[in-house]
């Protein structure tokens, strides 16, 4: 999760262009939690909490919320919009108390065993070492307890598959020893300029995803398996981008301006990596000659005659995106 510290991570993009969650998904998470008699609603665990999003909309169900991130920029950013943020009352607002901390350590945050009620992460549980991660949250978590972990991964543009391609050639990881590339359709049809090259002379994003969050998230925390010892109950709700589903997973299917799109890559974590690789290929928008993301959306515009044909005025044409999405739910024995 290192990509959420460094200099070139930009946590306000992240919270203005980052997809938000929908009613739904609160809504399915807080009916697993009240499906006992006896559920308490005292205090929630925000963990990886970003820049506030889950703990500002959970907040009014429960009397306190512990919200966690490893970044100390992402907690400030929390802090701040949080404060903005005119749709919850102050009174609302003083249940939260951010702090920088980890999932794997939980001593110094939830001081008394068995008081969290519920532990949720959004878009962070792919990050998490779950060596130390379950003994601290079987630990935090009060027995009848519940956990909700969700998340999304790579994003298709329905209808317009061939730029959903070119946006996978970019970000794609590469295999040494099958010497091709790896993505999300396990495509290996793409024009090699050279080692890694998605352009002539410009490298795609793929090596600076970090791993194996990128794979844990890519095959939607499958491999996340709660320790049967202590959690019971366990379900999971998955979504493959493209595929039907119904309300419970088609939770992160949205009507989007292409620009809009255009600024959720730019808050890639691969493109964070990609920025301080190369601090001197600066962005149109900076007055550069373009960086990788520009080049990305050159050719998927090209590959779309609506778009092209749309000039500059492309950012406004309304495309729907869909993420592969998970929700891993369990309970505490």
């Amino acid at each position: 999760m290192a990509t959420f510290a460094r200099p070139t991570f930009s946590a306000k993009a992240y919270a203005a262009f980052r997809p938000s969650y929908p009613a739904s998904l609160y809504r399915t998470v807080l009916s697993f939690h009240q499906q006992q008699r006896q559920a308490r609603q005292t205090t929630l665990l925000d963990l990886g909490c970003g820049h506030g999003l889950i703990s500002r909309a959970l907040c009014p169900h429960f009397e306190a919320v512990v919200a966690l991130d490893p970044s100390a920029g992402m907690v400030a950013q929390a802090r701040e919009t949080t404060a903005a943020d005119e749709s919850i009352g102050d009174a609302e607002k003083r249940k939260i108390t951010f702090r920088a901390g980890h999932a794997e350590d939980l001593c110094d945050f939830v001081p008394a065993e068995a008081s969290v009620d519920m532990a949720v992460a959004g878009q962070a549980a792919h990050w998490f070492d779950y060596g130390r991660v379950w003994p601290s949250l079987v630990r935090a978590v009060r027995p009848g307890g519940t956990l909700a972990f969700w998340g999304y991964k790579d994003n298709v543009l329905l209808g317009a598959e061939q730029a959903t391609e070119i946006v996978e050639r970019f970000v794609r990881e590469y295999e040494v020893l099958t010497g091709g590339f790896v993505g999300v359709y396990g495509s290996r049809d793409m024009p090699l300029y050279g080692f890694g090259e998605v352009a002539p002379g410009i490298e795609g994003m793929g090596r600076f995803w970090e791993q194996p969050g990128r794979n844990i998230l890519r095959d939607l925390l499958r491999s996340v398996v709660p320790p049967e010892e202590h959690w019971t109950d366990v379900r999971r709700l998955l979504h493959e981008p493209g595929d039907g589903g119904d309300a419970e997973t088609l939770w992160l299917r949205r009507t989007m301006r292409l620009g809009d799109v255009e600024r959720y890559t730019r808050t890639f974590s691969c493109f964070t990596g990609w920025r301080e690789a190369y601090p001197e290929a600066k962005s149109r928008e900076e007055g550069g000659r373009g960086d990788v993301i520009d080049v990305m959306w050159d050719r998927m515009v090209d590959a779309v005659p609506e778009w092209k044909a749309m000039g500059d005025g492309w950012r406004d044409i309304e495309v729907v995106s869909d993420w592969g999405t998970y929700i891993l739910l369990a309970r505490r024995r």
